[in-house]
């Protein structure tokens, strides 16, 4: 009987003693200078994790980033990431550490932050590990141009921008879409880790009229600053005021350009200016300049619908042909994002900037956590699986894959960290520039922009998820009143893929 008993009490101790997995997504976690970021971790199944040991190290397991055991957070850390870290969860439908979320969030990030980190999660009878990268970037300042007239009827142009990580790339390029050779390039290197660069070139009226100089990095960050040339460049040299007006415009230039660069720098730093209140907004949280705000945007709106001939069985879409789900019958057989679910817009374009706005949330209800907006190649709608989703293959695309996060479909993936979840969400294709552009229409942010090179008609891109209560609706944005004079759009850049 007494035998009976201990086998029994064994039995149900081994039955208590669940194993788990530790869990994080594919890719890198992309942030920039000054920003905070979440680290996503999670343990498989999901489970309590306040009773276990959650360490966040690097190269050493002894010096952690962030210890917590016995329910605290312990003391011992790496000195560099004192309160800066802290256990956070990636969503607000994660359930935190009672649902197993063990994900880390970093404050303040600076350049020293990139690299590897290790999650690692250990129990009584169960422990695991998963390592994820986090690479930080620094989107630098607008380049500043400089003109300076030659005697021989041309013009020295020099270009200047700081606050760069990585070490950024400067092409010139004219308005006839020609590449112009630089005459030199200097690049410094700051004690903050953040690089300056510095060019020049020099035009005649036969090589262009419009000079543009575009600094980007590998990590896909670009912004570029162009001239009119035509009213620098004169056939006659015997006007006596030409030299004091390039001088005091020369002046003039500079004293804005150091305006702008000291401003830049205490935002990045994070340092306050005199006699202000309020806190400093981090670089990647910054709301869209006044040249990028939505009302400019909207003047590119476009009249988007859906394709009914080209949409699957499985969606249900509105008799406007705007609005679409998945079907009340649908049954997904596999694991993940249902990418098979997507639906395509009836318009076509082969040039120029058209924007469109998607309905993300229909309040009261939350706002959706399961959808994928881009573009794609006009004829690439067979695809089924996500391997075949990809920018060579005519794809491009921001996805919100519920609790996984919010990722691109690059080779390899990059993850975001977006905050809040978007409600509605801005799409600008730029066909001639190469770039597609996503926003959070409601808090007026920049959220990701893509680089690449579109060849034939391209198409909007939509897929609802599964299982949302809102609806994914596209909406009629307000008519944009034209302004006077043409805006050239400073875009900014998160991340990059080719064609």
């Amino acid at each position: 009987m007494r035998s009976i008993i201990g086998l029994l009490l064994l039995n149900l101790l081994t039955d208590c003693s669940v194993s788990f997995t530790v869990v994080a997504p594919p890719g890198p976690v992309v942030a920039h200078v000054g920003s905070t970021v979440i680290l996503p971790c999670w343990i498989s199944p999901a489970q309590n994790a306040e009773a276990l040991e959650i360490r966040w190290y690097r190269q050493d397991f002894q010096t952690p980033v962030l210890r917590y055991q016995h329910g605290n957070i312990q003391d011992e850390q790496e000195e560099s990431f004192r309160n800066r870290s802290s256990l956070t969860p990636r969503s607000d439908l994660s359930g935190g550490l009672k649902g197993g979320d063990v994900s880390l969030r970093l404050e303040k990030i600076i350049i020293q932050d990139g690299g590897s980190f290790h999650c690692y999660v250990s129990g009584d009878s169960a422990y695991g590990s998963k390592d994820l990268e986090l690479k930080v970037t620094a989107p630098g300042s607008a380049p500043v141009l400089f003109p300076r007239p030659l005697d021989d009827d041309r013009l020295n142009v020099s270009c200047s921008s700081s606050g760069w990580y990585p070490e950024p790339n400067i092409t010139w390029t004219s308005d006839q879409g020609k590449t112009l050779p630089p005459a030199g390039v200097s690049l410094h290197r700051g004690a903050d880790g953040l690089f300056s660069v510095h060019s020049w070139t020099t035009v005649s009226p036969s090589d262009a009229q419009l000079v543009c100089c575009s600094v980007s990095t590998a990590t896909g960050e670009s912004k570029e600053g162009k001239m009119d040339i035509k009213g620098f460049i004169s056939s006659g040299s015997s006007d006596p005021w030409k030299p004091l007006f390039f001088t005091l415009l020369i002046c003039a230039l500079l004293g804005l350009a150091a305006l702008i660069l000291c401003k830049y720098r205490n935002k990045l730093t994070g340092k306050k200016a005199a006699g202000t209140d309020g806190e400093n907004i981090p670089v990647k949280e910054k709301t869209v300049p006044v040249a990028m705000n939505i009302e400019e945007l909207r003047k590119h709106a476009e009249q988007i619908s859906i394709d009914r001939e080209s949409l699957s069985p499985d969606l249900k879409i509105s008799s406007d042909c705007k609005t679409v789900r998945d079907s009340p019958d649908y049954h997904s057989t596999a694991e993940g994002f249902p990418y098979q679910l997507c639906a395509f817009g009836a318009q076509q374009f082969t040039s120029g900037r058209h924007y469109w706005e998607v309905q993300l949330a229909a309040p009261p209800k939350p706002p959706k956590i399961s959808w994928l907006i881009g573009v794609v190649k006009h004829g690439s709608f067979r695809s089924k699986d996500r391997s075949a989703l990809t920018p060579s293959r005519g794809f491009w695309f921001l996805c919100s894959d519920g609790d996984n996060g919010f990722y691109t479909n690059t080779d390899p993936p990059i993850t975001l960290s977006i905050s809040p979840r978007p409600e509605r969400l801005g799409v600008l294709l730029d066909y001639d520039a190469g770039l597609l552009s996503f926003y959070s229409v409601k808090e007026s942010k920049h959220l990701l922009t893509m680089r690449t090179r579109f060849s034939g008609s391209i198409v909007p891109l939509f897929n609802p998820g599964v299982s949302d209560e809102s609806p994914l609706k596209i909406v009629d944005c307000p008519v944009a009143e034209e302004s006077p004079a043409e805006v050239t759009l400073p875009l900014l850049n998160n991340c990059s893929t080719d064609a």
